[in-house]
């Protein structure tokens, strides 16, 4: 999940993929007056489905292990909460949702010595939490007392009324040279703006003496930069960021760029901000943390962002004179992002639509109905340009089979769980992209339109239940949907294979590969390359390849 720490701009070839994008969407701004936010979780080599965390009472002394998020390492215990809420996902019955992009920051500030991880953080926040400030304060008094053991983060924390973005780091490991654990500051997104952050610090300068209750932030947040010699201004001059984590060519390139895509698409006058995202010019005026966008955003916007590829941008990875989408034109890349040729370094374009990502979601938060219908979790198992989103409510008391399937884990295929199916469609589109990724993209789409239209009539039946036959009913409409899926999607992976075998293309009718009179298959299509890349070739081979005029 972590962005590696590259403080001196894309001096390692070796470094790791920059991980995770988080949007968030005011009720004001969005479009049914829900509370909207999303979240890639993108690591390689992660393997992840829906963590189901059931309600519970818990006797006094009763303790709970730490284990870290990234890498199951134990880390310690803390006392148990006198009651822990249901959660599922990263939502819980309260219709809490947190999310988080990890920006490292200054590699100085990790306290080892701390048992609690930011992902522990975030599910133990909202086992606790009935309210998106109620996580906050959750969250810091965890950290406070048992310190933060991770690089610095970014969480995205909302709830049917609220939308906040808070920034924490560590103060290191070494308490003789300080008492304090962590700093951090969290605003409230205004109900009328759009947000977002993609591993690099967003939180700027903040008003310190805000009266609204809007503003919150550790007591030692400008303190600790002082004693350290990071800063040295006015308390009104402070920048977190600038402190902390401040953006170098990485920062504004490869993760800023991500929210700028997310403006670009939603917001009016996002031009001027070209330069800070290019990440090259020094004084370009920076990102805006939040914007207010050019018309109300719906779940679906948000889908959409997810899937981006920067297309219809200065960063679009289709340009005529790329070759790294290969033959097929694939609008991913490899990674490392970085890479060398000759002693030279250079890089890759990081879209949020990427290969490595384990899941995604967008959580549809609405105050006005029972908080059981209320939240609504559209979740995927897999980069989001390449699945559909399945509802999952925020009162289920069980994940659904394909999201927690025995014996499946990222060492063990099983055809029973949708992040290896969904993968493995994947893995067959990514290097043949512009041949098959139609046939994925009408599937996707057609379950998505049928969620999409589904919601109100299972809501409405919903209205219609009380207590637990509610809640067992929208359990079982969200295995139902998810069940559904992983049968439509292992369909695809076959008709992809049989359709797409060796390079070539199958001819179809009214939804039926056609037959020679004689029973056979159909004279297959060799489709060879795009105009785009054969001009590629030439341009490069030159004459090498040319068939010579035999007049």
């Amino acid at each position: 999940m972590k962005r590696q720490i590259i403080l001196s701009a894309m001096l390692l070839a070796a470094a790791g993929a920059m991980a995770c994008t988080n949007f968030i969407v005011g009720k004001k701004a969005s479009k049914d007056g829900s509370v909207i936010c999303s979240y890639s979780a993108d690591s390689y080599g992660m393997f992840t489905g829906l963590r189901h965390q059931p309600a519970a009472k818990h006797q006094k002394g009763e303790m709970r292990k730490i284990y870290d998020w990234d890498t199951n390492k134990y880390l310690g215990e803390i006392p148990e909460a006198e009651e822990t809420y249901n959660t599922i996902g990263n939502i819980n019955e309260w219709q809490v949702t947190i999310g988080e992009t990890t920006f490292g920051g200054r590699e100085e500030m990790v306290d080892t010595t701390g048992i609690i991880d930011y992902g522990s953080l975030i599910y133990i926040a909202l086992q606790r939490s009935k309210t998106a400030r109620e996580a906050i304060q959750v969250m810091t008094t965890l950290v406070e007392q048992y310190g933060y053991c991770s690089e610095g983060e970014t969480f995205t924390i909302c709830d049917p009324n609220e939308a906040w973005i808070m920034e924490m780091m560590g103060c290191a490991s070494d308490r003789k040279v300080s008492k304090e654990r962590t700093v951090w500051v969290a605003l409230r997104v205004p109900d009328d703006m759009i947000c977002g952050h993609a591993n690099q610090s967003r939180i700027t300068k903040f008003d310190m003496k805000d009266k609204s209750g809007n503003v919150l932030f550790s007591k030692n947040v400008v303190k600790y930069a002082r004693r350290m010699g990071w800063f040295t201004g006015k308390d009104e001059d402070f920048s977190f960021n600038a402190a902390y984590a401040a953006p170098d060519f990485s920062g504004r390139r490869i993760c800023d760029a991500r929210v700028w895509q997310f403006f670009n698409r939603y917001a009016d006058g996002m031009d001027r901000y070209i330069p800070w995202a290019e990440g090259i010019q020094k004084d370009a005026e920076p990102l805006p943390l939040w914007v207010r966008p050019n018309r109300p955003v719906s779940v679906a916007d948000v889908r959409e962002a997810m899937r981006d590829h920067f297309e219809s941008t200065p960063f679009s990875l289709d340009d005529p004179e790329d070759i790294g989408g290969g033959i097929w034109e694939m609008p991913y890349r490899p990674t490392p992002l970085y890479f060398e040729v000759d002693g030279k370094k250079y890089f890759n374009e990081r879209p949020v639509s990427t290969q490595q990502a384990g899941f995604v979601y967008v959580s549809q938060m609405r105050s006005w109905m029972p908080r059981e219908i209320g939240g609504c979790f559209w979740f995927a198992n897999d980069d989001g340009n390449m699945v559909p989103f399945t509802p999952v409510y925020c009162c289920a008391t069980k994940a659904p089979r394909p999201y927690d399937t025995p014996g499946a884990d990222d060492l063990h295929f099983s055809m029973d769980n949708a992040y290896w199916v969904q993968n493995w469609v994947s893995n067959m589109v990514y290097p043949r992209y512009s041949m098959l990724f139609s046939s994925l993209k009408e599937v996707r789409d057609s379950l998505d339109n049928s969620y999409a239209r589904l919601q109100k009539e299972t809501e409405d039946r919903a209205l219609t239940l009380q207590g637990d036959a509610r809640v067992s009913f929208l359990t079982s409409y969200t295995a139902e949907k998810a069940d559904q899926m992983l049968d439509r999607w292992r369909q695809l992976a076959t008709y992809l294979i049989v359709k797409y075998n060796d390079m070539i293309s199958k001819p179809e009718a009214d939804g039926q590969f056609t037959k020679t009179p004689y029973g056979l298959g159909s004279t297959v299509k060799r489709p060879g390359y795009s105009e785009k890349y054969a001009r590629q070739l030439v341009k490069k081979m030159g004459q090498r390849y040319a068939v010579p005029d035999e007049k």
